[in-house]
């Protein structure tokens, strides 16, 4: 187990960085992979963005003041570098967010990648419904067991609003599951 603040310390020594890096990406890569893959559901898209949050972690570690938890400032700048390379996505394709959503859904099947059953597809198609912040509390809270102090970190929102935003989020999956 790292001790973040070692972890913290050697990355932002230019002795011990590149090791430090390793250690890191080693660390967390693939629990970001996940959480970027639920955002952005297509595999090699989830590579891209996962590849700029760490370049984008490596560039700004300086930056890193140690307010919240390495992993809580890993996984916002993940989150952000996912949700914006969507928008960028959308935008270049010229559909709403909602659409490109649905499009990316619907590509899931033929994703050699994928290895849900009907229900995941369903689950997805579910979640591809919600706004925003509901999908990704979702995510966290479901997908990744985050508990919500965690979220709370990452996501920058009470704890309460959270909580709200999940039940909210499982109501409308429950309705939609059902075809009410």
């Amino acid at each position: 187990m790292i001790v973040e603040e070692t972890l913290v310390s050697e990355l932002k020594n230019t002795q011990t960085q590149a090791k430090a890096f390793e250690v890191l990406v080693n660390t967390y890569k693939e629990r970001l992979y996940w959480h970027v893959r639920r955002i952005v559901l297509n595999h090699d898209d989830a590579d891209d963005v996962l590849q700029n949050t760490f370049i984008k972690v490596y560039r700004s570690i300086d930056g890193f003041k140690g307010e919240s938890k390495l992993y809580s400032w890993l996984y916002r700048i993940a989150t952000n570098e996912a949700l914006t390379f969507l928008k960028q996505k959308s935008r270049k394709l010229g559909v709403t967010s909602e659409e490109l959503q649905t499009k990316l859904v619907a590509n899931l099947e033929a994703d050699v990648y994928f290895e849900g059953e009907e229900i995941q597809l369903k689950l997805q198609e579910a979640l591809a419904t919600l706004p925003e912040k509901q999908k990704l509390v979702f995510n966290m809270k479901y997908y990744q067991e985050m508990k919500y102090e965690e979220i709370s970190d990452v996501l920058e929102t009470s704890v309460g609003g959270l909580k709200a935003s999940y039940h909210l989020a499982v109501k409308k999956i429950e309705t939609y599951l059902r075809g009410d």
